[in-house]
């Protein structure tokens, strides 16, 4: 693969030039990669730790250790013939040997795509065929899922997947131990404008879009993160949610706080049991939780023996954090709340540290940066008045300008002056805050998971006795949103319980979080006024129960 695969504007359309004219003239985009800024924290501070991977035994890694196994697993990935512009799939839990891999991609000019470990074999195969990955990077065994396996048959399907590497017994696949060597020369490496990685869309039809990020823009939201959330070297960040995650990984995330020199510390779990302890045993002081974590959090505080009291600030984002949850928090946990309100696309909102606390409990936030431009807008795309709710629109200096190879899409995802169309609808305080309605695609937000509805219609209806089915959001305390199926039999079809078409979906190797949590047969479906099926009747109907 040429280095032009990195290239913005080749696979997907780039800012124009007066506005990346403007974003580095307002200091913005400074030039920075994400190897270099490896590899200057390392000199800076070589003997600081960076990294603590606790489990199954604890290990850390300093700054220079971090960027030396950087340098050797680059070197390694180089013999093997993966370069500038190639794609691996990073399919790795929270461990120690994911920073290493991404870092070493970073250095060699290579595009991790980032997989979330739930994803199976029918999201991989998409994301390996899809991004032409020529690498495929998995454990061995995690959670009790075989990946090797996984991997076996994702590679059968896949010609140009040349190497599957594995994080620990390797079996017919090479092990990730094997792959690191002593460089022979620095890399060529990047360049700051170019591409750095790509990340996962949420997307409603169910075929994940590929989110191109460069360099510039990324490091930028993470320098405009540390700053508003207050992260430094003495910053000691629990990585509770998958470190794929854009949440977890730039708000300020793990990345963030290795850009400051502080350290970042992987959680194996999310529960309070294993987070708890390691809250006291690293004396953690930030982290980042989505809301069905955070309730479940708040409620095992109070009754905790493990000491929290290092614990500054926890950030809650990724879904909607209702009112009456987020004034539980600061009470149960003892530390401040930030809410986060973004979007792997681009968009961060952050409520700030020195907002009143009833801003903080009752709005998502404001934007980054003072370049975020904000439009809100109705069906029509006219904007409404101050303070009403619409669509929300943006761009600005790290919200992409388009998906990676999907013009089509790019054309009603994007206005033609750039804006990207969030599918939200939010209102603006007079203080500049957005707070969230909901979404108006056709898209199920489940605890921070984003299941999209088509993908899931799309494999029930494949089912024999299944005439037609519409899946649609349910309100959920818990988990903000729950997944309802409403199903029509075809006529003479034997009765079908709805365990049968959960096992059905399941069986279909799907992520276990897009199973149906409810299915309800019905006759027939409400319909709009030219013939569509009502999703919002249908909303409503189950919302009165």
């Amino acid at each position: 693969m040429t280095g032009s695969a990195l290239t913005p504007g080749l696979d997907a359309p780039t800012w124009p030039e007066e506005f990346a004219a403007r974003y580095r003239a307002a200091g913005y985009w400074r030039g920075e990669t994400f190897g270099g800024m490896l590899r200057q924290r390392a000199a800076a501070h070589p003997d600081r730790v960076a990294l603590v991977d606790p489990a199954p035994e604890r290990r850390t890694w300093t700054y220079r250790e971090l960027d030396r196994a950087a340098d050797r697993l680059a070197a390694g990935f180089t013999a093997r013939g993966i370069g500038r512009g190639d794609r691996v799939v990073v399919h790795l839990p929270n461990r120690g040997e994911f920073v290493e891999v991404v870092f070493a991609l970073f250095r060699i000019g290579a595009l991790p795509v980032y997989a979330l470990p739930a994803h199976r074999e029918s999201e991989i195969a998409h994301f390996c065929s899809f991004s032409e990955a020529v690498a495929y990077v998995i454990p061995d065994v995690h959670g009790g899922f075989d990946h090797r396996e996984l991997a076996t048959r994702i590679q059968e399907r896949t010609p140009g997947l040349r190497h599957v590497f594995v994080a620990g017994e390797a079996g017919a696949h090479t092990p990730l131990a094997d792959v690191p060597c002593e460089p022979a020369a620095e890399p060529e490496g990047p360049r700051p404008h170019e591409l750095a990685f790509l990340q996962l869309s949420g997307g409603t039809t169910g075929v994940s879009k590929l989110i191109p990020r460069t360099h510039d823009d990324y490091l930028y939201s993470l320098r405009g993160s540390n700053e508003i959330c207050g992260v430094d070297a003495d910053t000691r960040f629990l990585v509770v949610l998958p470190a794929a995650h854009n949440f977890p990984m730039s708000s300020p995330g793990w990345l963030g706080v290795l850009y400051a020199g502080g350290t970042a510390v992987l959680c194996p779990a999310p529960d309070p049991g294993t987070a708890f302890p390691l809250i006291e045993r690293e004396r953690i002081t930030m982290t980042g939780l989505v809301p069905p974590l955070a309730l479940v959090w708040t409620d095992a505080a109070p009754a905790s023996a493990y000491d929290l009291s290092s614990l500054e600030l926890v950030l809650v984002g990724g879904a909607k954090y209702s009112e009456q949850a987020a004034r539980r928090l600061e009470p149960a946990l003892g530390c401040r709340l930030m809410q986060v309100f973004g979007m792997a696309e681009g968009l961060v909102n952050y409520t700030r540290l020195d907002d009143d606390p009833e801003t903080v409990v009752t709005t998502q936030g404001r934007p980054i940066s003072p370049d975020d431009e904000i439009r809100i807008a109705d069906d029509e795309g006219r904007e409404v008045p101050e303070g009403a709710f619409g669509h929300l629109l943006t761009r600005g200096p790290y919200t992409i300008r388009g998906y990676w190879r999907a013009p089509d899409h790019n054309r009603t995802a994007f206005t033609e002056d750039g804006f990207y169309r969030t599918g939200d609808i939010v209102r603006r305080t007079p203080s500049g805050h957005l707070v969230v309605e909901g979404r108006a695609k056709d898209q199920i937000n489940r605890g921070g998971e984003k299941v999209a509805a088509e993908e899931i219609e799309n494999i029930i209806l494949g089912h024999p006795s299944v005439h037609d089915v519409s899946l649609v959001a349910v309100p959920d305390e818990f988990l903000g949103e729950r997944t309802l199926a409403y199903v029509i039999l075809r006529a003479g079809a034997e009765p079908l319980l709805p365990a049968a078409v959960k096992r059905f979906v399941r069986e279909r190797g799907v992520a276990a979080y897009k199973v149906p949590d409810l299915v309800e047969f019905v006759d027939t479906f409400p319909q709009t006024g030219i013939g569509k099926v009502s999703k919002k009747h249908q909303r409503s109907t189950a919302e009165q129960r």
